[in-house]
């Protein structure tokens, strides 16, 4: 096409022109926005330490990977921070190879860039990890090369993760990380004591510490609270944002405005979201752990769970559900079900069947979009 440039000419060119001076290490590399899933987006100041230092903090905890040798599969978008880290950074700082899908939706052509190109690492969300362990004759496909996977942004069903290790022989360690903390701010080790459900520990030279979400005092072990996180990857504030960037960050400490525990070997557990949390009566309930046990139906592909206005209880309960493929249950079916995994206040009052769930652009279910269609639709009955 007119005006575009072939890779060999624009390397010859950039070879002609002197480098520039290096930038400042504490000045803004990038304005990385974030999903904006809970609310406005905004733009967090990343600064060129931040993205120095998380790659390595990443590549430590990978043990510190030989140059040249790995091959990345880089099926997330490379404007989010978990792709632009994961995806492309690290395996530029190590050297490795990258293969790039532009259209994660496509199970198969991810199936076959594994086996034609050896991949070796992976990063994914979860909504693909299952994806990939239920495409019909997933058997077929070579994805013996596949070490090490990565899983954030949500929950990974325990069925999922024990499916895909049984398929490729790698093993898939789950993290946590915002866009404020340019990625990762925990991760389940690669070696040693992995906990199925946390989110690990903290990286190197990050610290994380669980706190009451109103007075800021610490919460004992095992108690849920907010997670406040501090590191050479958490940013420098959001964009033209004082205000808030005063009130997310205290003291050096980044209120991540998630509810998490710590237990007793310093593994951490995220429950839910500040924003989520539904309020039954005095009550309070976690929508993620009706979630999980939605999950533990055998008819259940995937649930989301949010909380509605109600005259008596002032919030109650209610959760979308997506059926597998050739499965069948009722309302009443699920309600019996969650009944026999939770406490009263904490069972669905209605369970609203779904196609499907809307997602963002990195296929995270917005609970947000739920709640705003629910509230029109009450808004519109008589």
């Amino acid at each position: 096409m007119p005006g575009t440039l072939g890779w060999r000419d624009a390397l010859a060119r950039g070879e002609r022109r002197p480098l520039p001076a290096p930038p400042a290490w504490d000045s803004i590399a990038v304005l990385q926005y974030t999903g904006g899933t809970t609310g406005a987006a905004r733009g967090a100041m990343l600064l060129h330490s931040n993205l120095a230092c998380q790659v390595q903090q990443i590549d430590a905890w990978l043990g510190g990977l030989p140059r040249g040798r790995e091959t990345f599969l880089a099926a997330l978008p490379l404007f989010h921070v978990f792709g632009m880290m994961v995806c492309l950074n690290l395996p530029v700082w190590t050297s490795a190879a990258i293969v790039l899908q532009p259209d994660p939706r496509d199970t198969a052509a991810l199936l076959e860039d594994i086996g034609r190109h050896r991949v070796s690492i992976l990063a994914l969300v979860p909504a693909i990890f299952h994806a990939i362990t239920h495409f019909p004759g997933v058997e077929r496909y070579d994805l013996k090369s596949i070490k090490a996977c990565l899983s954030g942004s949500a929950p990974l069903s325990v069925e999922t993760l024990q499916r895909f290790e049984e398929l490729t022989g790698g093993r898939i360690f789950e993290g946590y990380g915002l866009t404020e903390t340019t990625a990762a701010t925990h991760v389940n080790p690669l070696r040693g004591l992995r906990k199925i459900g946390s989110v690990g520990v903290p990286l190197p030279d990050t610290d994380a510490r669980v706190v009451d979400p109103e007075s800021g005092a610490p919460m004992p072990t095992g108690e849920p609270g907010e997670l406040l996180v501090r590191g050479p990857q958490v940013m420098a504030g959001y964009w033209s944002a004082p205000e808030q960037s005063a009130s997310a960050l205290r003291d050096g400490w980044l209120a991540t405005g998630d509810l998490a525990t710590c237990d007793e070997d310093g593994y951490f557990r995220i429950v839910g979201r500040k924003k989520d949390l539904i309020n039954s009566g005095g009550y309070k309930v976690f929508p993620d752990e009706v979630d999980q046990a939605l999950a533990r139906h055998p008819a259940v592909l995937e649930s989301a769970t949010i909380g509605v206005p109600d005259a008596r209880r002032g919030e109650t309960v209610k959760s979308f559900v997506v059926l597998r493929p050739g499965s069948a249950a009722t309302e009443k079916e699920l309600v019996a079900h969650c009944r026999e995994q939770l406490a009263p206040y904490k069972v669905p009052r209605e369970i609203e069947m779904r196609a499907s769930l809307p997602r963002s652009s990195v296929l995270k279910v917005l609970r947000r979009t739920l709640l705003a269609e629910e509230l029109e639709r009450r808004k519109a009955a008589p």
